[in-house]
């Protein structure tokens, strides 16, 4: 319906970001909308569906939520929602439901183009408001009970199949086996239909044929009705995950219809929650501690793949994902470990089993590769014990080739010998690293500064942390020699601040949004927590100290967690997207894939980290650092 031109400027002139709009601008939105009328607790937004309109909330209030079902955030009048799935040409992510009945504005997504493209406050003003809300919304994620939060409509991946009831079962089971179900809805027929309100009348499967036909010695061209099973036990779409296993247990059924009030909308089966739950990183770690091969180890693999992109699919942030496929990561190591001492017997001295890199900081993503060391005992004797390390540390980097983690080109790796030292040596690396900085000790310190210590004598690798953070921190020369160092990676914009392309291999045209993005950030991260003496490994906690120090110019730092935080989103959902499609996922992305409003941030973002290089290379230069 048409609404009071009159009452809907009103409105505008008191609400952001209209209020800043011309008032010829806002009477020609004005005349252009439409409105709507919700009643409480219905569907304004459903997931999943394509959507054309901006929604502002004239009186009322919505509810905003999660795939998996998780509320998300409530909204009031002068609020708007719709902007996400609009500026990033995507269906919708973020389902809407009515609170209570609410009146809304609806503006044609031409319209709401037209008005971020052109007034800047308009477009500032909304695109803080969707960050603030997805920073509001990053508080808390926990993937370790997802069966209790996650909807039963997760789990549809399908429309159920259906046949009359006056099918046979000889045309249902042809149907079974040409869709590959173990299972078939009943409907009434389409007479009936008119007649009741239910058309789902029940259900058979594979045993029902075995029980009530083969095992009978009936037909199969008898009636799929004479065998069904009637009684039909069945879930809601927006019911728990949980409560659709509850009822599985207590009717002993293996298959549960789905229905949106009446109408079936999928088929689950107890092959479904299993499924699912087997793409939790807590069942995937649970999985790899039970392990009794590298051959088990390695099939795990794609249940690390199906967990990173549920992650994605249920909006955790960089963070999230990159700290559970870290604690992935080490579990891997950690189970090889303890494999190779049952294959090789016990070690002869004590030892600490390293990861490097984004595994120590718990930024670890599906692509990557394995960086990694072992700190041995003082007492080791190479010609007595080395025998037995160098079998265990191919063993374990071997291992984790097979389970996804290739081996790293740089040779930084337990079973290169330089690697594999005993702890007053490796004291003596990072003396020399830091005291006499050089090329290649500057690159050793962009790995091996960021180490945990996953298995052994773990104390060693904090003790090495302690070492390193005191002697650095009292060293400008090595802090400025960083600064330099961490300038080699430069963010992808040109003069006029367009995008640089790679043009080398088989990625030209492209971005590597590791090696031009979450890489610069983390070097210059690490720089400053270094310099104000953090004892944090992960990037977001070094920022929280460096933001808490107070050595960064005001803002500076959550702007520069904010560029981090959308630079690694565009690389992890590159990454998801190339799995779904079955393609060998890189940290690659063509900006002619992505939307408008992503290749727009994407430049801010770089421009941010541009900026912050500047900072670093005046902050540290020899006579500047305290």
């Amino acid at each position: 319906m048409q609404a009071d031109q009159s009452e809907v400027l009103d409105f505008f002139r008191r609400h952001p970001p209209f209020s800043n709009l011309p008032d010829k601008v806002l009477g020609d939105v004005a005349n252009n909308i439409e409105v709507a009328y919700y009643r409480a607790k219905s569907d304004i937004l459903p997931l999943g569906q394509d959507n054309h309109q901006w929604y502002v909330i004239r009186s009322g209030a919505v509810e905003v939520f999660r795939r998996d079902g998780k509320l998300y955030n409530r909204l009031k009048a002068g609020e708007f929602f719709g902007e996400q799935s609009l500026m990033l040409n995507r269906p919708v992510r973020f389902p809407v439901t009515a609170l209570e009945d609410t009146l809304v504005y609806l503006i044609s997504k031409e319209t709401f183009n037209y008005l971020f493209d052109n007034f800047e406050h308009f477009a500032d003003f909304v695109e803080v408001e969707d960050q603030t809300r997805l920073r509001q919304s990053m508080v808390k994620w926990e993937d370790d009970n997802t069966l209790l939060t996650a909807k039963v409509a997760t789990l549809i991946t399908a429309l159920p199949v259906t046949v009359f009831s006056s099918t046979t079962v000889h045309q249902a089971a042809i149907r079974m086996t040409e869709e590959n179900l173990s299972s078939l809805l009943i409907i009434r027929s389409e007479q009936d239909q008119i007649e009741h309100e239910d058309p789902v009348i029940g259900i058979i499967t594979d045993l029902d044929i075995r029980e009530h036909m083969v095992a009978q010695g009936l037909s199969s061209d008898i009636p799929v009705a004479d065998i069904m099973t009637s009684e039909l036990i069945y879930v809601q779409s927006h019911q728990f995950v949980f409560e659709a296993m509850m009822l599985m247990l207590k009717h002993n059924v293996q298959h549960l219809p789905v229905l949106k009030k009446k109408v079936p909308i999928g088929l689950i089966s107890h092959l479904d929650i299993l499924r699912y739950e087997s793409q939790n990183s807590l069942f995937v770690v649970k999985s790899i501690y039970s392990a009794q091969s590298v051959d088990e180890l390695a099939v795990l693999t794609q249940g690390v793949q199906g967990c990173f992109t549920r992650m994605v699919h249920q909006d955790a942030n960089s963070q999230m994902i990159g700290s559970a496929m870290a604690v992935v990561g080490r579990s891997f190591k950690q189970r090889l470990c303890e494999l190779g001492e049952m294959h090789l017997g016990p070690p002869p001295v004590p030892y600490c089993f390293l990861a490097l890199g984004s595994m120590a900081r718990g930024e670890q993503l599906i692509v990557t590769d394995q960086d990694n060391a072992l700190i041995l005992d003082n007492n080791f004797d190479p010609k007595l014990h080395d025998e037995y390390f160098r079998g265990l540390a191919a063993f374990v980097s071997d291992g984790l080739a097979r389970c996804g983690y290739s081996y790293c080109t740089g040779n930084i790796m337990a079973s290169n010998i330089q690697w594999r030292q005993p702890l007053a040596v490796w004291q003596q690396y990072f003396s020399q690293w830091i005291e006499q900085p050089s090329a290649e000790s500057l690159l050793h310190s962009a790995i091996f500064f960021d180490l945990e210590g996953v298995w052994g004598q773990i104390h060693w690798a904090e003790q090495l942390n302690v070492f390193i953070r005191q002697k650095a921190q009292k060293n400008p020369r090595f802090l400025a020699c960083m600064a330099r160092n961490a300038l080699l990676r430069t963010p992808p914009l040109g003069f006029f601040k367009d995008f640089v392309m790679e043009t080398d291999g088989r990625q030209t045209n492209s971005i590597n949004m590791k090696r031009r993005g979450t890489a610069p950030i983390a070097d210059l991260v690490r720089l400053h927590a270094l310099a104000v003496g953090s004892s944090a490994r992960n990037t977001f906690d070094r920022l929280e100290d460096i933001i808490e120090a107070g050595i960064l110019p005001p803002g500076r730092g959550l702007d520069l967690r904010d560029a981090l935080e959308f630079i690694a989103m565009v690389r992890i959902r590159d990454q998801a997207v190339d799995i779904e499609l079955k393609r060998e996922p890189d940290n690659n992305i063509e900006p002619e894939n992505l939307s408008d409003f992503e290749r727009k941030n994407l430049k801010e973002a770089f421009q941010i980290l541009s900026s912050a290089q500047r900072f670093m290379k005046f902050r540290y230069q020899l006579g500047r650092v305290n």
